[in-house]
């Protein structure tokens, strides 16, 4: 009688050629499989990065499209894992994704029949109810996301808890520094001056509304609606002393009224939606003073169209763990409905390659503190970070993604709006209106 081979081998073996036939001689990545079987990297190639099968059953799960979410649930359950560069191994995912179609995966399939594909239901997906973009989804998405816990993302943002692109003029920044630049080049184009009132749009975790208080003299008001975020900013303020100029609110950016000389909103738009941005900016339209300023930091489309594309790269997995009902859209949108609304684009300027330091900034830091992070979310969802902005990095120097501060005006009534001519004023050595 013949001698039986044990489906785990077929499996490895079958797996072995499936990896050879895609990255033939291309593959800067080594395959650990669960038996502790290594596959190394393709001859003459550096190895960078291993990616480890932990047991076969996971074979079947990756075979189910879409590919983004089947990785993506994979990796956070350790079933999948990568030691190493994982920037290393999505660029060689894209490389070859025109060999990544399920219907080059045909002969694996017949191995894995009768596998049991699903993972564990880890408990960190969103779960929405509602109206698209009405007020109680919107609040649910953003909640999932950033109300995490303050001491989990406290381990790897800055000192000021900033949680958007920070800014490497010179290139050698460390975070702290770059995001201290960010937050002045952003008061910088919005020119504030003593007494004048900001509003931030998606405060976040108060970096912005605190520099601004601090630096500039000015009377700032912050919205989010995620209640960590709002506990945070209103602990700080106390702390710093600045409660008579600091105020952070607990609203919703279609709740927002008042009078402001300023407005910014910095990583927020994203969440808006196509639908509503021109309600957007018609709220902040007419919460703004005429002659007032309003910079606008949005990630957009990037000028790269990626190859990953239909199951390869559905969005679901980003959707389902990460920005639920997030829209990233391009950079025409957003000025279209800003124009629309009455506002008048004054300066446009990409930050894609200064988003790529940021991230990798952030996940050198987590794994730096990954235990903590562990201890203080999870396993599963500091995975989850760990992969998200490993993935954002990689999107973004690659130009899948971008990044733009838009500066935008509200003419006065003689069409008036007070700014100088060139930009040389962003870049003097003392600030032309800080003051305290």
């Amino acid at each position: 009688m013949a001698e039986t081979v044990p489906r785990s081998d077929r499996l490895q073996e079958a797996a072995r050629r499936l990896v050879e036939r895609l990255f033939a001689g291309e593959r800067p990545f080594g395959l650990k499989f669960w038996d502790g079987t290594y596959l190394p990297p393709s001859p003459g190639a550096s190895a960078r990065a291993d990616v480890v099968l932990r047991r076969p059953e996971v074979l079947a799960r990756l075979l189910e499209p879409p590919l983004d979410l089947a990785l993506g649930e994979a990796y956070l359950e350790g079933s999948l894992d990568v030691e190493g560069d994982l920037e290393a191994v999505l660029e060689a995912l894209e490389r070859h994704a025109a060999r990544l179609s399920p219907r080059h995966w045909i002969g694996l399939l017949r191995e894995v029949r009768g596998l049991r594909a699903g993972l564990r239901d880890l408990g960190i997906a969103a779960r929405l109810r509602g109206r698209t973009h009405s007020k109680p989804r919107d609040r649910a998405a953003i909640r999932h996301h950033y109300d995490v816990s303050n001491a989990f993302y406290r381990l790897w943002l800055d000192r000021r808890m900033v949680y958007s692109c920070a800014y490497f003029p010179e290139g050698d920044e460390d975070l702290d520094t770059a995001q201290e630049k960010k937050l002045e080049h952003i008061a910088r184009k919005l020119r504030l001056a003593p007494g004048e009132r900001l509003l931030d749009i998606g405060a976040g975790w108060g970096g912005l509304v605190l520099f601004a208080a601090e630096r500039y003299g000015v009377h700032a008001v912050g919205v989010t609606v995620a209640e960590q975020q709002v506990r945070f900013v209103r602990e700080e303020a106390r702390r710093r002393g600045l409660e008579d100029r600091v105020q952070i609110r607990p609203e919703d950016y279609r709740e927002v009224r008042g009078r402001f000389d300023k407005i910014a909103s910095v990583g927020m738009a994203e969440h808006v939606g196509r639908e509503r941005l021109p309600d957007y900016f018609r709220i902040a339209h007419a919460n703004l003073e005429p002659g007032g300023l309003m910079l606008h930091h949005v990630i957009t489309r990037g000028p790269v169209p990626s190859r990953f594309s239909g199951e390869l790269a559905s969005g679901e997995f980003l959707r389902r763990y990460v920005f639920p009902d997030g829209e990233i859209l391009p950079l025409w949108a957003h000025l279209q409905a800003a124009e629309a609304a009455g506002f008048e684009v004054r300066d446009v300027e990409d930050w894609r390659e200064h988003y790529a330091a940021t991230l990798r900034w952030w996940v050198r830091r987590l794994n730096a503190r990954f235990d903590e992070a562990v201890a203080a979310v999870g396993e599963p969802r500091a995975r989850l970070w760990r992969l998200y902005m490993s993935v954002s990095a990689y999107q973004f120097a690659a130009g899948h993604l971008a990044v733009h501060q838009v500066l935008l005006a509200k003419p006065d009534e003689r069409g008036e709006v007070d700014l100088p001519r060139s930009r040389c004023w962003l870049y003097v050595t003392e600030s032309p209106h800080a003051g305290g």
